[in-house]
């Protein structure tokens, strides 16, 4: 037997056109209406996830790539997926939503409100996933920042949002028999003026039973830092090596250690994006048909990192690296890394066919495989890592969702990998039961 790891999905395109360029898009689900993604979340609370990161970008980008980002879908539309959220709620009991909101364009005491309101409607069933997309500053009429300084902003705001939150003290007296609801004197009433906001408290909310579940991703040194700090919740993208996973947690945990908080308060949850297959023998033909890609292959390939990176991969040299300053400043160092990985001095060519090829979960080369090789990979990590859990990547449309969950639930359930059942108290008691 396994040990339980917690096991979450990412809503990897956003509240966006579900299934769009596949198969599934002929099923004929409407994606700008809730009914979709309340079958698929109700779907992962019969699995026991515990909880659905939904991904945003609120911008289309500079009007230089516009058509990069929607040419097949990869950057827009998007509706909101904070709006989405009450509707998954109505729709389960249990597992967690935590949409993504941008701490440079949301203000401060707005996002605490609307939070809020949300984490008592959901009975504390609410996390949010901060983002500090630079790129979209200029449709809120700020300035855009640098990388670093876009997390000193978030960590103002997240500050702010805690404050705020916290602002009624015991304010609250709750007395029928005197008709007495609160007491203002006990109210937080306090006014900040900092780098980068102005606001005053008190939060025109009622206090929290518990704060919601703060998500955040970013590998960097400044991501790290900001993880360490107000992070409940750190996302990194799945290595293949227990060795490499058990690195990846040293270093949230050692900023957590310099945040005064240890490594408890960190749940670290690798992402992985699996390609779940009936036997050995169809995970290697797909392996293998992957090994040689057409150039029809690495132009869907470039198409989806031009859309990530807002940068025009199909007008460069696929024969030549990616040259210096190719890259604005407000695209991210996960992104690029992604990209480039350890050879940044590679021929495009070369980067692309590497993203273009498929390995096998089996030997540790990527993630195809069969559920048993699925299951013995989580467990491994568990086992050898000491690993808090994972995030499955993709759609959040049924089809995808059974296709990728069908065989795999079953495996780790039976593995005591994946929880059986829930706990009270929310996605903050879910997340720390185990």
């Amino acid at each position: 037997m396994g040990r339980p790891q917690h096991v979450g999905y990412f809503f990897s395109r956003g509240f966006g056109p579900q299934a769009w360029g596949r198969a599934d898009w002929h099923w004929g689900h409407d994606w700008t209406k809730p009914d979709l993604y309340q079958q698929s979340v109700r779907a992962l609370e019969d699995a026991g996830f515990d909880l659905v990161i939904a991904e945003d970008a609120i911008s289309l980008g500079d009007p230089a790539t516009l058509d990069l980002r929607i040419r097949q879908a990869y950057g827009g539309p998007k509706h909101d997926p904070l709006l989405l959220a009450p509707w998954l709620f109505a729709a389960t009991r249990h597992i967690g939503i935590a949409p993504t909101v941008n701490a440079g364009v949301t203000p401060p005491y707005l996002a605490a409100r609307q939070l809020a309101t949300l984490a008592h409607l959901s009975s504390d069933r609410l996390g949010v996933n901060v983002v500090t997309d630079v790129g979209s500053a200029r449709h809120a009429g700020l300035d855009p920042l640098p990388h670093d300084a876009a997390y000193d902003r978030a960590e103002e705001w997240v500050g702010l949002l805690r404050r705020l939150w916290h602002s009624w003290g015991s304010g609250y007296v709750g007395s029928e028999s005197d008709w007495h609801f609160a007491d203002g004197s006990r109210l937080d009433s306090f006014t900040h003026e900092g780098e980068h906001f102005r606001t005053a408290g008190p939060l025109n909310a009622l206090p929290l039973a518990s704060d919601p579940v703060v998500v955040s991703p970013g590998g960097s040194g400044r991501g790290l830092g900001f993880a360490g700090t107000h992070s409940d919740v750190q996302l990194a993208l799945a290595p293949l090596s227990a060795a490499a996973v058990s690195a990846y947690r040293r270093r949230v945990h050692d900023a957590a250690a310099l945040a005064g908080r240890t490594a408890a308060d960190v749940r670290v949850l690798f992402v992985l994006k699996p390609v779940v297959v009936s036997s050995t023998a169809e995970a290697d033909r797909i392996v293998e048909a992957s090994r040689h890609p057409s150039d029809e292959d690495l132009r869907t390939a470039a198409t989806a990192w031009s859309s990530d990176a807002e940068t025009d991969l199909l007008a460069l040299d696929l024969d030549a690296p990616i040259p210096a300053g190719t890259f604005a400043d407000h695209v991210s160092t996960g992104t690029i890394r992604g990209l480039l990985g350890d050879t940044p001095d590679a021929p495009l060519r070369e980067l692309l066919t590497r993203k273009a090829r498929l390995g096998r979960v089996a030997d540790r080369s990527g993630f195809v495989g069969t559920a048993e090789e699925f299951a013995d990979f989580i467990e491994e990590l568990g086992a050898d890592a000491d690993n808090d859990g994972v995030i499955l990547s993709g759609d959040l449309h049924p089809a995808q969702v059974y296709r990728m969950l069908g065989d795999l639930v079953p495996v780790l359930r039976q593995r005591g990998i994946l929880r059986r059942e829930y706990g009270d108290g929310g996605l903050r008691a879910n997340l720390f039961d185990f």
